[in-house]
């Protein structure tokens, strides 16, 4: 989440007024993540979080997006809808933008997840994936193989002043992983991006599961190693927590499962996860705005666990 563009007052009320949502109290933008613009919207009756799709999203897309959340909402997952208007829409114009008024979920996102925290996210991340075997939703991954290629090659040299010799490095990487990703294990549209700040909690159970938006179809087993690599670390990318990345496999398993190719092919996986968030947030390190209320996120995190994983094997990763 993050705030790009600013929305008048006046236009919020005019926006609430399509809806059954009271009048408003007030709007705060919420700066973390680096996708869409996000404010945290009070009325007199309810809470909502209002989206602006910046232009990183697809406005074809949004239909997959919209339908994917009312899916998994009517299979009773946590997930938040985009509300519908007096009239039945879900997808509207605010300040130029596409934009979405989406239920409020109350749970926290921690930052420094317990074991416990990280099973509960597990077993909400292999019901999710049950709750997908039926959904016929089609996206293609842009931030899979083939993305990450592309992307290197548009941060080019600028990869170097992030760290000396970062280019060759990813290019070492894309090379392995072009020989190496098990492209071959079973697929489904998979969230992408389950790190612990999308993900709500309350104690130590999941109350929600946030920002679908680079959800797509992919390699399942994928979207447990995104996972384990944003949950199984500090946010520097050190220390990785054996406990807790033993704990999510468990929740995990618990709800759905890894099999054993997919355990074979784990630390291939968590490579290419690890890769994907190295390069995209080195385009934002190089590409975002100065003027964007925004957290900007270090690559080099992302670095230290491909390197942790380029020298793990199965056994290690808590699998």
């Amino acid at each position: 989440m993050a705030v790009y563009t600013h929305v008048p007052a006046e236009e919020m009320e005019a926006l609430l007024a399509r809806y059954d949502a009271g009048t408003l109290v007030s709007a705060k933008g919420i700066a973390e993540g680096v996708e869409n613009s996000n404010y945290l919207v009070d009325t007199s009756s309810h809470r909502f979080i209002l989206t602006l799709y910046e232009k990183r999203v697809d406005v074809a897309d949004l239909p997959f997006f919209l339908s994917l959340l009312d899916h998994l909402a009517d299979k009773g997952l946590p997930v938040p809808r985009a509300l519908r208007d007096r009239q039945g829409v879900q997808l509207q114009t605010v300040s130029g933008r596409p934009a979405c008024l989406i239920e409020f979920l109350n749970g926290v996102s921690v930052t420094h997840p317990t074991p416990a925290q990280a099973h509960a996210t597990g077993v909400a991340l292999g019901r999710m994936h049950a709750a997908l075997a039926d959904f016929g939703g089609q996206r293609a991954n842009a931030l899979g193989p083939d993305g990450w290629v592309a992307l290197a090659a548009r941060c080019g040299d600028d990869l170097d002043a992030i760290a000396p010799s970062l280019k060759a490095r990813v290019s070492e990487e894309l090379a392995y992983l072009a020989d190496n990703w098990p492209g071959e294990l079973p697929h489904s549209v998979v969230h992408a991006d389950l790190f612990p700040d999308n993900v709500l909690m309350l104690g130590d159970e999941v109350s929600g599961v946030i920002d679908f938006y680079f959800a797509a179809r992919e390699v399942r087993a994928w979207d447990v190693a995104v996972t384990h690599t944003a949950w199984c670390f500090e946010n520097d990318g050190t220390g990785f927590d054996h406990n807790r990345a033993a704990a999510l496999i468990a929740g995990y398993d618990a709800a759905f499962g890894l099999s054993s190719a997919e355990r074979a092919a784990f630390p291939a996986l968590a490579r290419g996860a690890s890769l994907r968030f190295l390069l995209t947030r080195a385009w934002d390190w190089l590409n975002t705005p100065a003027d964007a209320l925004v957290t900007r996120k270090d690559p080099l995190a992302f670095l230290r666990r491909l390197d942790f994983y380029r020298d793990a094997v199965p056994g290690a990763l808590g699998l």
